[in-house]
Parts: structure tokens; C-alpha cells; sequence
């Protein structure tokens, strides 16, 4: 007995070495996890893991939903810009003028009213003349006239009798002399009532039969030399702008009455401003910057560079195309105390459309002063960069990606992003982007979505399993 008791003793030791090992052994992954190095992974498992995550496969019909399409990418030069608020106003000199009265007078008609249209020499009032002054003018301008016939008759009578000596030379030279005077006078006195209002044909019944002149009509004064034309429209565009096509023809359109300043019956004095008349055909765009901003802008005006100019509540189907370039003119030398700005200016070569009805002219310009503008000024050269559109690029993170097409599928690329601004992003030409690439333009966050939902549902787009069992994507 205590010899089996021995030999149970001795073998309770390495069964329990061997119990332990085992337990070890079974609850290994709970003790140790159960992660695996593999060195070598297959190019099945490394592909499918890569290309889910890059590779989406968008229908044609989706890509006509999305409005999606493509352009290849091109390096270029690109221009940094920065976006200055501005108005379009009226140009100094240019676009308003002033009617005023030639005269003392009663306005007895008006014949022009805000919003019509007024050629050089339409009659815009009629004033019966008040002025004692005219009255007078027109009284010495006859008188004289009727001295120079008396002269002139006197001379013709006379001029025999010096060659005999009946009549001394002095008296010839005297009756010269007066006629001379006479035709100062009358020189002097029809040009006086010309600036007055008076027309020719009237002052030569004044000045031959004594007809005076009581009323007198204030036309529109001749346009400005630099502003006679206006953008020359065909019939052809007036139609296909939906307008009257028995419209005057718009070279015969000078200016619109804006603002009347008196009324039926009032009188005038000499000078006294009677109408405005605009054309809205030479125009500024007036931008606001802050003083900050003067060096660039001193610069790109120094340098005649273009800036480009966008226009609030402008539809350009409606219109022709805008042939300008803008350019700043000048920059304001004085800020503005409530805003701390200043101005520069870009003239602006304004477009209209003409039409006719109940037998008056009309004009509807496309820019009008008091419209908001943005005004994009260079300031930074960008070479050898790719510039695609603001929804071309979609942000994760830190991370910038754009999407190549290849047929139905697009793959997604990051990029390192040098700047952008509300219309255009540019992309460093850094080989992240293969030479020949098509890029989607638009819908770069939409495309995003579709990738992670497709990420997430296990789909694998684009990938294709070869005969002898290995995965590849297409590229």
C-alpha cells in the first residue's frame, strides 16, 4: 500500500504540468488575441481593400442626374484674384447733362417727359420769352440791318462825286467806317439771339423784316464728343429679344429724359435748369477697397492688367456678348470717412435694347447705375498649376480629392490645394494627377457620398477577378 502511494504521488506532478500546458494552450487567443502577421497577403486581399475605398462606378443616367461631366487636366498659369465689392455709377461729364433756360421766359409746353427717348434737336419745351433783353437784341439787330441799306446807298449815291471833288474823301471814309459798325452790330447781335435758343431761319426774319421772335423752343443739345454713338444693335437682336421690331433705329437715340424741373406755366430765368437727360452708354464701376488693398491695385493699374467683373442680377442670354476688357482707369486719392474706403474706377461701355410703342421710343439698359458688382483683381501668378472648378475638389479632413473618370468608374486622387476662391481651386501640378487625366468638374462631394456608402455596404466597384483567382482594378 504505501508503495502505490509513492507512485501516485510521483506521477500527480507532471500531470498537472501537462494540464496547465494544455489549458494554456486552448485559451491562447482569449490570453494572447488572435491577430496574425502575414508577410506576404495576397494581391486578391490588398487590392480589394485598396480599391473600395478609391473607386466608384457612376451610370451614365447618374452622371446626367448629377449634371456631371468632364475635362482633362491641363497645367496652365492662373492668376491669384481677390474680390472687391462695387456699384456701377453714372460717368461724370458723360452720362447726365443739364437742360437750362436761354432765357427769361414762361414755359407755355413740354413736349418730353421722364423715360422718353430724345434725339439731338428734339424740342423739349416751349418758353414764350419774357426778357426785355431779347427784346431788345432783336430790335438793334433790325435797326442795324436798316442802317447798313441806308449807308450803302449813300455810298453808292457819292462815290462818283469824289472823283469829280464835289464830295471830299473823308466823308467817304466816314460813311465806311459806320458801315463797318452796322455790321458789328449785326454780327454781334445774331449771335447773341443763336445763344439764346433762337434758330437761323428765325433770325433772318428779325433781322430782314422785323418779324421778333416771342417764343423760342429748348431743344436737346448735341451729344458730347466722345460719347455721339451708341452700341449699335441690329434689327435682327431686337427680335430675338423678344422686343417691337418697328423700334427706331438705336443711332438716332441720343438721350432719356430722367428728371423734369418745372412745370406748365412757371418762369424761368436765363440759366435756370429746366430737365436731365442721361445716356447710360459710358458708365464706371466703382469699387470699394480698403487702404490696405492700394499697393496691389496701384500696380495691377500701373500695369493695364485685366480684372474681371461680375454683375448682380445680370442674365447674359438676354444680351450680347460683353466684348470689353476691364481696366482701372484711376484710383481715388481721398477715403471715405463712414467706411474707411476708397474708390477706383473701370469705365464700363454700357448695351440696351430698343422698342416702340404707341408710337414712342424706349430704352432698357442692361447695367444701370446703382447696381452691385464684384470686382476679381490679380494680385499673384500661379505657373504650372491645374485649376479646376470649387465643386470639382471635396474636403475630408485635411485631406483634398478630385475624381478621375475612366468610362463608369471614377477614381478618387488627393491633391495638395495652393488656393481657391468661390469659383475656381488650384491644384499643384505635383504628379498626383497622371498627364491625361479627365476630371469630374462638379459634384465632388456628391461623388464622396457614393464612395463611403458603397465603402460601407461592401461593394466592390470596378474590381474584376481574373481566371487564375487573383483580383485586380481597373484603371
Amino acid at each position: 500500500m504505501k508503495h502505490f502511494l509513492s507512485a501516485l504521488k510521483a506521477l500527480v506532478g507532471p500531470v498537472i504540468i501537462i494540464g496547465v500546458v494544455a489549458a494554456l494552450w486552448f485559451f491562447r487567443a482569449e490570453l494572447f488575441g488572435s491577430k496574425e502577421v502575414s508577410e506576404t497577403p495576397t494581391a486578391s486581399s490588398s487590392g480589394e481593400s485598396a480599391e473600395k475605398q478609391t473607386v466608384l462606378e457612376i451610370s451614365e443616367q447618374a452622371r446626367k442626374n448629377l449634371g456631371l461631366s468632364s475635362a482633362p487636366a491641363k497645367p496652365q498659369a492662373y492668376w491669384r484674384s481677390v474680390t472687391i465689392p462695387g456699384v456701377v455709377a453714372d460717368r461724370p461729364g458723360l452720362s447726365d447733362r443739364g437742360v437750362t433756360s436761354p432765357a427769361v421766359g414762361i414755359v407755355t409746353a413740354i413736349h418730353a417727359f421722364p423715360g422718353d427717348t430724345m434725339g439731338p434737336g428734339d424740342a423739349l419745351f416751349t418758353l414764350r420769352l419774357f426778357s426785355e433783353y431779347l427784346q431788345n437784341t432783336q430790335t438793334q439787330l433790325f435797326k442795324a440791318n436798316q442802317e447798313t441799306g441806308i449807308i450803302q446807298e449813300q455810298i453808292d449815291r457819292l462815290s462818283g462825286a469824289v472823283s469829280t471833288g464835289a464830295v471830299s474823301k473823308a466823308k467817304m471814309i466816314e460813311l465806311r467806317a459806320d458801315m463797318s459798325r452796322q455790321r458789328a452790330i449785326i454780327q454781334s447781335s445774331r449771335q447773341d439771339l443763336l445763344t439764346r435758343g433762337l434758330r437761323p431761319g428765325q433770325i433772318d426774319l428779325v433781322q430782314q423784316q422785323g418779324q421778333f421772335v416771342s417764343t423760342i423752343e429748348v431743344t436737346a443739345p448735341p451729344p458730347l464728343v466722345g460719347n455721339a454713338s451708341l452700341v449699335r444693335q441690329t434689327q435682327s437682336e431686337v427680335q430675338q429679344a423678344s422686343l417691337i421690331t418697328d423700334a427706331a433705329s438705336p443711332s438716332d437715340v441720343a438721350y432719356e429724359v430722367q428728371e423734369l424741373s418745372v412745370e406748365m406755366g412757371q418762369q424761368v430765368q436765363a440759366g435756370q435748369l429746366l430737365a436731365k437727360l442721361s445716356n447710360h452708354q459710358s458708365l464706371y464701376v466703382v469699387g470699394h477697397a480698403f487702404k490696405r488693398e492700394a499697393s496691389f491695385l496701384e500696380k495691377v493699374a500701373a500695369e493695364s492688367r485685366p480684372v474681371e467683373i461680375e454683375f448682380a442680377d445680370d442674365k447674359p442670354a438676354d444680351w450680347p456678348t460683353i466684348q470689353q476688357t476691364f481696366r482701372i482707369r484711376h484710383l481715388s486719392n481721398s477715403i471715405d470717412p463712414d467706411n474707411r474706403t476708397f474708390d477706383f474706377f473701370v469705365p464700363l461701355s454700357n448695351q440696351f435694347h430698343a422698342y416702340a410703342k404707341s408710337g414712342e421710343q424706349f430704352l432698357v439698359w442692361r447695367f444701370r447705375p446703382g447696381q452691385r458688382v464684384r470686382i476679381r483683381v490679380p494680385v499673384e501668378q500661379f505657373e504650372d498649376v491645374i485649376v479646376v472648378p470649387a465643386d470639382a475638389v471635396v474636403r475630408d479632413g485635411p485631406e483634398a480629392y478630385v475624381f478621375r473618370q475612366n468610362g463608369d468608374l471614377f477614381k478618387q486622387l488627393p491633391v495638395h490645394v495652393l488656393h481657391e476662391d468661390r469659383q475656381s481651386i488650384v491644384i499643384a501640378n505635383d504628379g498626383s494627377i497622371p498627364r491625361g487625366s479627365y476630371l469630374a468638374q462638379s459634384s465632388a462631394a456628391s461623388l464622396k457620398r457614393v464612395l463611403k456608402s458603397q465603402t460601407a455596404s461592401g461593394e466592390q466597384p470596378g474590381l474584376h477577378v481574373h481566371p487564375d483567382g487573383t483580383v485586380h482594378a481597373a484603371h
